[in-house]
């Protein structure tokens, strides 16, 4: 048996070969001495250290070692005129792929350009149906709701064409604006004029008066038409005589009598009639209409059309003037016999 302090010393020596087997054994045995030793047993084993990750290795193509490689057939590598082939074969294949790539995309801006010139043209097709279909419009409804017929609205929309047409023509001709200008003056009083004359029955007042005093034979409801037409057929005959007076031909002369005098007639048959202020307003606007085209007309009849100023409107006189004059002025400042 041991004393006391036999074992206190026993245990002292263990716990000191403990603690410098825990700080010494790691570093002087090595990994092996914890299978060799039993100590190592109640010691846990290290876990080794990591340290940082190794970069890869960059390579690039000419540390390929299949670079330099033989061709496919087991032959020595191609030579430089081979490389030189293969470089012109690929630049080549390089501008075609460029080329190709304009081309896919040259197309799609064409397209891409096509519709949208194909929208705008719808929408400018639209636009001027739009146009049209309001002045057209306008027309109906004003010859509806001022006049009391679409006819009114056809018949007025067809007159103002026909004078605008007639206008431009002869301004495009050399008419002066002005000239135009006082045509459709004179047709505004026309159509006021006869607008009122024809809204107020004023004819057929006339000729029911004159028929009340001339002409008590005849039934009172067409007597007024009587006499209209009597008294515009006398004016017509008198027109006629005084225009066969002018004319040549036996022919022409009783032509111009029988058809002036028929002309009045329905003239004065045609003012006899009742309109009411709706249709006698229609029938003064389109008679404005008439007078603005009719004097337009007989106004460029009358000057005629001067080919000269037409002609001078389309040719280069300045240009071709001055192109003179330069070289009649190099002619002077070159040497005697070159010019």
């Amino acid at each position: 048996m041991l004393s006391s302090s036999a074992v206190r010393r026993r245990r002292s020596a263990e716990g000191w070969s403990t603690a410098v087997s825990l700080l010494v054994l790691p570093h002087c045995v090595g990994a092996g001495a914890w299978e060799r030793y039993p100590v190592a047993a109640i010691i846990p084993k290290p876990t080794p250290q990591r340290g940082p990750r190794p970069e890869p290795e960059r390579r690039t193509i000419l540390d390929d070692p299949n670079a330099t490689r033989p061709n496919s057939h087991g032959g020595p590598p191609q030579g430089l005129f081979a490389q030189v082939k293969a470089t012109i074969d690929a630049g080549k294949r390089l501008a075609t792929a460029h080329v190709d790539l304009a081309k896919a995309e040259a197309a799609s801006i064409a397209g891409e350009v096509a519709r949208l010139a194909a929208l705008v043209g719808i929408a400018i097709v639209v636009l001027i149906f739009a146009a049209l279909l309001v002045t057209i419009g306008s027309a109906l409804f004003l010859g509806e709701w001022l006049l009391g017929s679409i006819g009114w609205g056809i018949l007025h929309g067809l007159l103002f064409a026909l004078a605008v047409a007639t206008a431009c023509v002869i301004a495009a001709l050399g008419t002066p604006a002005r000239r135009i200008g006082m045509a459709f003056a004179s047709g505004v009083a026309a159509a006021i004029l006869f607008g009122l004359v024809f809204g107020l029955d004023l004819p057929n007042r006339v000729y029911a008066a004159i028929g009340d005093q001339a002409a008590t034979g005849i039934e009172p409801g067409v007597r007024p038409l009587v006499v209209g037409a009597a008294i515009f057929a006398v004016v017509g005959l008198v027109v006629g005589i005084v225009l066969a007076l002018r004319v040549e031909g036996g022919g022409t002369r009783v032509g111009a009598l029988i058809g002036l005098a028929i002309l009045g007639a329905l003239v004065g048959a045609f003012s006899a009639i009742t309109f009411g202020p709706q249709v006698g307003a229609g029938v003064g606007i389109a008679i404005g209409y008439l007078t603005w085209i009719a004097v337009m007309a007989i106004g460029a009849a009358r000057e005629g059309v001067d080919v000269e100023a037409l002609t001078a409107r389309f040719y280069p006189t300045k240009t071709i003037e001055t192109s003179k004059e330069t070289l009649e002025w190099l002619q002077t400042r070159m040497p005697p016999g070159i010019g």
